[in-house]
């Protein structure tokens, strides 16, 4: 093993793969568009590159192994140049997807897993040795309550299917594991969290946290995109955001991989509560 690229390690889950790779001495470059004042984990070697622009992901690439892909992007349109131009310097790919896609569906259920079931299919014709991480909703989403909870008490916003919400630092974990290690070469490994959880009881957990009582209040979706739009957020962004509110369906998934492939039981919502309470107090 050389190096390894992480490209999201501004991010919460992209953060947590680079501590994850540096805690296990492998040397790791962070993908940013201004390294210069990126806030990268300690350690972490930042290189200049944009994911909108292929060009300028050569010299981040050479002399990498391995790279770890969160696509911030709402169309998989550029992925193939970027994905072309990985396979020319790197041999090992994990891409970070979502457990809504479903297995052999002409379409998703809304554009987000869409864009995901489009980029893994490009993932798996890219000759790289490949590995999909299927991540359950992503406990740092709440993160975006943070506002509400701390001056109102009250989260308003579309009620959403329950789903059993990973934490990042779990999903994290797994990537780490399949970045350095042998055998996870054309696996799609679904990760959840252990307990299925609505909107209401994430935000009930996080009020327990900050030991102070805090409530959901579920709003129409048109509501919720006036909002959203009067906040400065893209119209198709919006969209994408909530196209999934009404088409989602019930899930009781629920899978163990995380445990399987790291030994540790994955973590708990109430935990990344209690480890976040500052932000909501």
């Amino acid at each position: 093993m050389t190096e390894i690229l992480v490209t999201g390690a501004t991010g919460n889950v992209g953060r947590q793969v680079a501590a994850g790779l540096l805690a296990a001495d492998v040397s790791v470059r962070a993908l940013a568009r201004d390294p210069e004042t990126a806030v990268l984990p300690e350690g972490a070697a930042g290189v200049r590159g944009d994911l909108s622009a292929p060009g300028t992901l050569e010299d981040a690439l050479t002399g990498t192994d391995a790279v770890f892909l969160i696509w911030p992007f709402l169309t998989a349109e550029g992925a193939p140049a970027v994905l072309e131009t990985i396979a020319r310097h790197a041999r090992r790919l994990v891409y970070l997807s979502s457990s809504g896609v479903r297995e052999g569906a002409e379409r998703q259920t809304d554009p987000i897993n869409q864009l995901h079931a489009d980029m893994e299919r490009l993932v798996a014709a890219s000759g790289l040795e490949w590995t999909v991480l299927r991540a359950d909703t992503l406990a740092p989403n709440a993160r975006g309550w943070a506002g509400q909870i701390r001056t109102a008490r009250v989260v308003r916003g579309p009620e959403f299917a329950a789903t059993a919400v990973v934490h990042e630092q779990d999903v994290a974990a797994v990537a780490v594991r399949a970045l350095t290690e042998a055998g996870h070469a054309g696996a799609r490994y679904v990760l959840t969290g252990p307990q299925i959880l609505s909107r209401a009881e994430q935000v009930r957990l996080i009020g327990e946290a900050i030991g102070r009582p805090v409530r959901f209040e579920a709003v129409p979706v048109e509501t919720a995109r006036e909002q959203l739009l009067a906040d400065g957020r893209p119209p198709a962004l919006v969209e994408a955001l909530l196209a999934s509110a009404g088409s989602r369906p019930a899930s009781d998934l629920r899978t163990t991989t995380v445990q399987e492939l790291t030994g540790t039981p994955a973590r708990t919502f109430r935990s990344w509560a209690e480890e976040h309470a500052d932000l909501f107090r």
